[in-house]
């Protein structure tokens, strides 16, 4: 799944997003507003790890999103 469509879908990812990395709030969510960028830095900031672990996180985590969305296909 490319990262236009989550953007784009926005409101549908942010409850997956929220389970994945709890301690981010509504309104930093809000604000991110699927900009992957802005999610990775908040990663970064909110849970203290590095710009590569948080952009192996949001791989992982998008990688999580596309076979949900091709099981749902089915």
């Amino acid at each position: 799944m490319n990262w236009d469509r989550i953007e784009g879908n926005w409101k549908q990812f942010k409850g997956t997003v929220k389970q994945q990395w709890g301690k981010l709030t509504d309104d930093q969510l809000d604000v991110i507003a699927g900009k992957r960028d802005h999610l990775a830095g908040k990663i970064q900031e909110t849970y203290g790890v590095t710009k590569d672990e948080a952009e192996k996180q949001l791989t992982a985590w998008q990688v999580r999103q596309k076979e949900a969305d091709a099981k749902h296909a089915k």
